[in-house]
This record gives C-alpha cells, sequence and structure tokens, in this order.
C-alpha cells in the first residue's frame, strides 16, 4: 500500500463515521456529498443545541461538571470564530456538525468527543432545522407587521378617498381607500396566524431520538426541550429523524405570504400605468431603462411578483423530496435546506421593500375622483333601494340592469337619468332615488359589518391601530 494510499486511509478513519471503511473517499464524493457550503449557516443553532445536549449530560451524570464547563467554553470560542471569520470551513468535514465537533475536540481534547453521546447526526440535523426555522419565523412575522403597520399608516389621510372595487378587472363598486389598506392586513394577519400556528409544531423536540430507535444512555429529553425553549417532546424515535413535515408547512405558509405580495405587486403595478394612473410609485422604489430616457419602471414590485414563483417552487422540489422516503433518515433530506433557506430569504428580502414601499406610494387624488362616474359603480346600491322597497332580488336587478343600458346609450351615469326615465322602467321609482346614487351615496349607504361603511371603516382603523402598537 502506497504512503498516499496511507494517508488517505487514515483520513478516513478521522472522519466520525470512518472506522469500518478500508477505503478513503474519493474526493469527488466528498465535493458531490459536502453540505458544508450552504448548512454553515446553521452554527449559532446548532451550536445552542449541543450546549443544551451538554448541560442535559451533565444533569444525568454523564458528563462531569467540570467536562462541562470545558464543552461550553470550547463551543462559545467556536462560535466567536466562525463570526470573527476566523474558522476553516473544508468539504472533507463533510456539514456544520462534524465542523464544530471536530473544533471543539482540538480545543478540549478527548472531552468533547462526549458530546456525542444519547444523539445523532439525525436528530441533531432536526434539532438543528427546528430552531432555525423558529427564528425565521420570528424574523417574518416581524416583517409582515412592519408591513400592517405601513398599511394602517395610510389609512387616516386617504380616509376620504374612493376607489373603484373591480371583480373580473371590471368597475364593480364603490369603496374607501383604507378599505382596501385593511384588505392587505387582513391577508397578512392570516398569514401571521399561519406561521404561529406552524411554529408550535417546529417547536417539538428531536434531539435524544438518536438515529432512529433512541439510546440506551438515560438521558432526559424533556430537560433538553426546557433548555431549548421546545414545547414538547417528540414521542417516536423513528419518526423524529425521518419528519419534514415541518419544513414543508413552513414553506406552505411563506407560499401564502408570497402569493399575497404577488397580489399586491400586480394591482399596483396596474394602477401605476397611465391607463389607470391611481398612484404614483416612489421613484427610489423604481428603475429606469437603458434606452427609453422616459421610463420609470415598477422593478421592485415585478420583482416581488416574480420572486413569488421561487418560493412555490421551492415548496414543489420540497414536496417532491419527501414524497417516496422510507423510514427513517436518509441523505435525501440533506437537501431540504437550500430551498427552505431560499424562501425565508426571499421573503424576508420582499418584506425589507414591500413596507417602506406602501408608505411612499402617493394617490393621484383628483385623477381618481374624476373617474369615478366611469363604470356605474352604485348600480348595486341602486338596486338594494328598489329591494328595500318590496321589489324581489332578481326583478330589482333586471330593472336597474335595463336602467344601465339606458344610461350606456345616453352616455351618462345613473344619477343623470330623468326621473321619467326611471319610471319607463319601473314607473313606482320616486325621487328619493336621487339621494342613494353617486359613488359617496353608494359608499355611505352600506350598513352590514366589515364593509365599506365609513363608520365600519373608521372601526376597524381604530382596531387595527390598537392591535399593531408596540407592546410597551
Amino acid at each position: 500500500m502506497s504512503d498516499q494510499d496511507l494517508q488517505g486511509q487514515t483520513q478516513d478513519r478521522n472522519k466520525a463515521w470512518g472506522g469500518v471503511f478500508t477505503e478513503r473517499t474519493d474526493k469527488r464524493v466528498e465535493q458531490f456529498t459536502e453540505s458544508i457550503s450552504f448548512d454553515k449557516r446553521l452554527y449559532d443553532v446548532d451550536i445552542r443545541g449541543s450546549l443544551a445536549h451538554a448541560r442535559m449530560l451533565c444533569d444525568v451524570g454523564v458528563l462531569l461538571p467540570e467536562e462541562y464547563i470545558k464543552i461550553e467554553r470550547g463551543l462559545l470560542e467556536i462560535k466567536s470564530e466562525i463570526e470573527s471569520g476566523q474558522f476553516e470551513f473544508l468539504i472533507e468535514f463533510e456539514d456544520i456538525h462534524m465542523h464544530i465537533e471536530r473544533a471543539l475536540i482540538c480545543k478540549v481534547g478527548d472531552v468533547g468527543r462526549k458530546l456525542h453521546t444519547g444523539r445523532s447526526r439525525n436528530d441533531q440535523v432536526v434539532t438543528d432545522l427546528r430552531l432555525w426555522v423558529c427564528g425565521e419565523i420570528d424574523a417574518v412575522d416581524f416583517g409582515l407587521v412592519e408591513l400592517q403597520r405601513a398599511f394602517v399608516g395610510r389609512c387616516e389621510s386617504d380616509i376620504d378617498v374612493i376607489l373603484p372595487a373591480y371583480t373580473h378587472t371590471r368597475r364593480a363598486q364603490p369603496v374607501l381607500a383604507p378599505h382596501v389598506w385593511l384588505a392587505y392586513c387582513e391577508k397578512f394577519e392570516r398569514d401571521r396566524e399561519r406561521l404561529r400556528d406552524c411554529k408550535k409544531r417546529v417547536k417539538s423536540l428531536g434531539l435524544g431520538a438518536a438515529a432512529l430507535a433512541g439510546t440506551s444512555i438515560p438521558i432526559d429529553r424533556s430537560k433538553t426541550a426546557e433548555y431549548l425553549g421546545f414545547e414538547s417532546v417528540a414521542a417516536n424515535s423513528l419518526d423524529v429523524s425521518s419528519d419534514r413535515d415541518f419544513v414543508l408547512e413552513a414553506a406552505f405558509c411563506l407560499v401564502q405570504i408570497a402569493i399575497h405580495t404577488s397580489t399586491l405587486a400586480e394591482e399596483w403595478i396596474l394602477w401605476s400605468t397611465s391607463e389607470f394612473n391611481f398612484l404614483k410609485l416612489p421613484q427610489a422604489f423604481c428603475t429606469g431603462s437603458s434606452i427609453m430616457p422616459q421610463k420609470v419602471n415598477p422593478d421592485v414590485l415585478e420583482l416581488i411578483r416574480g420572486k413569488t414563483a421561487r418560493v412555490i417552487g421551492n415548496l414543489q422540489a420540497l414536496i417532491v423530496l419527501t414524497k417516496g422516503l422510507p423510514l427513517a433518515y436518509n441523505r435525501d433530506l440533506q437537501e431540504d435546506k437550500q430551498p427552505i433557506f431560499d424562501s425565508f430569504d426571499t421573503i424576508k428580502s420582499i418584506l425589507t421593500v414591500a413596507a417602506p414601499l406602501v408608505s411612499g406610494v402617493e394617490l393621484n387624488r383628483e385623477w381618481i375622483s374624476g373617474q369615478l362616474d366611469y363604470g356605474y359603480l352604485d348600480a348595486t346600491t341602486l338596486m338594494e333601494f328598489l329591494i328595500s322597497s318590496g321589489v324581489p332580488q332578481r326583478t330589482a336587478h333586471g330593472i336597474v340592469g335595463k336602467l344601465v343600458r339606458i344610461a350606456i346609450d345616453a352616455n351618462v351615469p345613473l344619477s343623470k337619468l330623468s326621473l321619467q326615465q326611471f319610471r319607463s322602467v319601473y314607473d313606482a321609482i320616486g325621487e328619493d332615488v336621487y339621494k342613494i346614487l353617486g359613488v359617496k351615496s353608494a359608499v355611505a349607504a352600506m350598513k352590514s359589518y366589515g364593509s365599506t361603511a365609513p363608520e365600519q371603516v373608521n372601526t376597524q382603523i381604530k382596531k387595527w391601530k390598537q392591535k399593531l402598537s408596540p407592546v410597551k
């Protein structure tokens, strides 16, 4: 056997799993199987998990107090070295777990070899990922709150603006602008609720399940859960290392957030066109054209819409990744990290630009007001006026449809029809019909809870301001 072969064999035997191997690992395999290039970002949660595990091992007598102190000191030194850029990452040590364990053994000797007692990389990696997802959920929730505050912050100044609301991209009924802003608040609140609910299932401790069958070491998993702030301890060791439900659930929550921000982006891209001209985007959130000097392009909104495709694709990748795996751990699951990392990164970047963009938008009030007579936005209110006088809904619908046709042919709004024209379709209509026509009257006529009625909207604004006010 050559010196090179002996050296390679020694290197493999120095790997955490190398004792049984008699052949060196091909360098191409090391390159292909490494995950340190992307999972090194888990260093903080890996060290947190190891500190909690070591503390528990000390509690149950597996580690002596002085051994625990050495391990704690060593792990904190490693964390400091990583954060200061002094730590060297090498692909031959595969992942963040082995990098930290190797560095710890170099610092504290054989005591460091005791840290892995009662755990496996299988339960270690899932614990790291759960800790990381919990932190990222908190970061996304913060971004959603800031976006909600941006919308609520516009409400009082925009309370006098009436906008046409649409179905099928056709003008439907008039609504107050704050009613639109609060519609997005409701969407993002559901996103926050989903994240909170998801987090309950994320905060289930798998550490101590070891490879898949548990361990004969007398560990105390409930203590580890307490030290890490987990709410429960996973009850089945076989399930622990194979479970990525929490990753898929978090990925779906992020997809829903992306869809909501994409809806906003699409709407405001349309509203900022010359054809709509409802709003002016802040130039700091637009870009220009390299050839057309007049262009002010909504690139930020377009990228919000475009990045949604990536977040959706990441969920699809995770679903396909996990759909055919047998129990328990399979190396396929190494591929779960990049999609979920990217989804969280993408959503956080979207939320970073969305909130200031919302605050900086300027409504073209005069233009909007001048266009409200188009589209017969008060037609439904007229129908409900007839219903309130005893006309059956379907009959009232037909009457108003005929009146709208008369108005279209005359190229006038409903409020400009003569009483004679109204009575040519329904002779019981009186002059009081003019009190409910026009967009302001149509908005004011609303009564139902959650409607665009001014008193309803003002109530909702107060509710949201109270809900989103910082806790003192």
